[in-house]
């Protein structure tokens, strides 16, 4: 028999392949404390990263926002990462770090699992990855859920109680046309006040919000913010902030319930508080009260049978629109100040 040509073909020994890292942190504010917080956070994952055999660091993401925030946009930017297949894990400081709330984290670690990639969270030793793992990373987020909920609803209620008692720093927020003194209440600000009584004086004359807006515009007021262009939100703010008068009202809005915390206008669902004459007014309460009557006379929004709102067909028309009607404000406020 002849004897047979045998080649033998070795094991073909693959490098292992690297897991590409994506390190992402999360603290709920830009504050002092917190930013020490980040900085903490990245450098140990960073460090950790670097440190472990067959990983490679990718990117780092960063987010600044509440667990409860829907717009965390570096934990979307990390997710784009992860389906384009550029990260295949991700290393997180702790559970309560990564998700809202315990079904967003279970909805995430499945879409990642699904395409291939993994969450460590480092204080909790889980690797989404093993079989377990969702199991684990339920009960730790429920417990960390519950535990926000806990201390969301005492920062409540301490905000609550120093409104109830007058102690609150929102009564001393500052707004255009005041400035705080060297005891952190409000004083008037001579040169921004006068452009609040012109706004009232020119909008109980006839003056339209778009004629106020290019008469402003026109004599190169400034914006509050420091802006050359006016929008109409900053004026009507301005006509229906009863600061003007002395008086703060709180809880003008609220948030709904945990987790969802969504911000909503107070319209009697929740006790609203009234400090009056708290601070030297601007405009009188005649004048102030004699433009929300105004406002609500102009207003083209009307209420159906079914208490539904909606727009009338009716449009106001400004009042000044001669010269000789512009000319009569320039005795009300020297325009020269605010020249660029």
């Amino acid at each position: 028999m002849d004897e047979r040509n045998v080649t033998k073909i070795p094991v073909r020994h693959e490098l292992p392949r690297l897991s590409k890292v994506g390190v992402y942190c999360r603290v709920s504010t830009n504050q002092p404390e917190q930013l020490r917080s980040m900085s903490a956070q990245a450098s140990h994952l960073t460090r950790t990263v670097l440190h472990s055999r067959g990983w490679i660091l990718i990117d780092i993401y960063l987010d600044f926002h509440t667990g409860l925030n829907d717009n965390r946009p570096e934990l979307q930017r990390l997710l784009k990462d992860c389906r384009s297949g550029n990260i295949d894990t991700i290393l997180t400081k702790s559970v309560s770090r990564f998700g809202r709330n315990t079904a967003e984290t279970i909805r995430l670690i499945r879409e990642l699992n699904a395409i291939g990639a993994r969450i460590i969270f480092e204080n909790e030793e889980i690797d989404t990855s093993k079989c377990e793992s969702e199991f684990l990373v339920t009960l730790i987020e429920a417990y960390a859920q519950e535990e926000s909920y806990n201390r969301s609803e005492n920062i409540r209620w301490g905000i609550e109680k120093r409104t109830q008692n007058g102690t609150s720093l929102l009564y001393n927020r500052r707004c255009f046309g005041y400035r705080k003194n060297e005891n952190g209440t409000l004083e008037i600000c001579p040169e921004e006040a006068e452009v609040v009584r012109l706004i009232f004086d020119f909008y109980l004359r006839g003056g339209s919000i778009l004629s106020i807006i290019k008469e402003l515009e026109k004599r190169q007021i400034q914006t509050p913010s420091g802006k050359k262009k006016w929008c109409t939100q900053t004026v009507v703010k301005i006509l229906t902030n009863e600061k003007y008068i002395g008086n703060v009202l709180l809880k003008k809005t609220y948030t709904d319930g945990f987790p969802n915390r969504r911000r909503k206008n107070n319209r009697g669902e929740k006790d609203q508080y009234l400090a009056e004459q708290l601070h030297p007014e601007i405009i009188s309460k005649e004048i102030f009260d004699s433009v929300q009557i105004e406002r609500q006379r102009r207003s083209n929004v009307v209420v159906d049978e079914n208490g539904e709102k909606k727009r009338s067909g009716k449009r106001y028309c400004s009042k000044i629109t001669s010269e000789t009607d512009i000319e009569s404000f320039d005795s009300i406020l020297d325009y020269s100040s605010y020249s660029e």
